[in-house]
């Protein structure tokens, strides 16, 4: 994992994730859909069903990829901190691709199910869609998705400092990973909450851009000493 290759991933992740996003919002009104009741989800399911689960197929995807960047990431510092940051950000990407891989995995089956005319198949199938929507989604791949999310995000900024750019960044990751936090209080369903977990996102793909133009441009700490220690031996006397 060299700086290059977390840059790339770091944008591929942040393209992916805002693309796959906005296809399943036009495809199939997420996240708004999941507020309808179990039937109208299954439905609307049903009739997208390709493209559904094609689309949160490249969103775990681009979830997974935060585990190699979190790796990447830990080597711009040697800091306590950021050795806390790589199982923290390893954990975020690993309880994402849970709560999303339901989609293409399971909820097929329960679409399908869910349409039996045999009712108690019907029902089961719309009880274990309601389960796995709770376990699978809201508590381990969102609620823990987004205190892992921003609990490492916090830990990157906390152990790079301003080593790699002005206070700018680690204002705009901070606030990036406060209003993600904020999403773990969905479920009580106060206002704004979703809003604010919303523009968190926002602003935290653009933080993750901006990291990954930091990383293509700024050179290596290593080289920059390098490069001081030959000028001094070559400065003229």
């Amino acid at each position: 994992m060299n700086r290059k290759l977390t840059a790339a991933l770091l944008i591929a992740a942040a393209v992916l994730t805002n693309v796959a996003f906005t296809a399943l919002g036009s495809v199939f009104n997420y996240p708004d859909v999941l507020k309808e009741p179990v039937d109208a989800v299954l439905a609307s399911f049903r009739a997208h069903q390709g493209a559904v689960t094609g689309w949160f197929t490249v969103l775990a995807l681009s979830a997974a990829l935060f585990a190699p960047i979190a790796v990447g990431v830990g080597r711009l510092s040697t800091s306590r901190l950021m050795r806390v940051a790589v199982p923290v950000g390893i954990a975020a990407a690993v309880v994402q691709v849970i709560g999303l891989a339901r989609w293409p995995l399971l909820v097929p089956g329960y679409a399908a199910d869910a349409t039996s005319a045999d009712p108690a198949v019907a029902a089961g199938a719309r009880d274990s869609f309601a389960t796995a929507h709770l376990v699978l989604g809201n508590i381990i791949g969102e609620t823990l998705g987004y205190l892992l999310t921003a609990a490492w995000t916090l830990l990157v900024l906390a152990a790079l400092g301003r080593t790699l750019a002005g206070r700018w960044f680690s204002v705009l990751g901070a606030v990036s990973a406060v209003l993600v936090l904020a999403g773990v209080l969905s479920p009580l369903d106060l206002p704004l909450v979703d809003l604010a977990n919303f523009a968190g996102y926002v602003l935290w793909s653009l933080w993750l851009l901006a990291f990954a133009v930091l990383l293509l441009r700024r050179p290596r700490a290593e080289d920059v000493t390098a490069a001081a220690r030959l000028a001094t031996v070559r400065r003229p006397t």
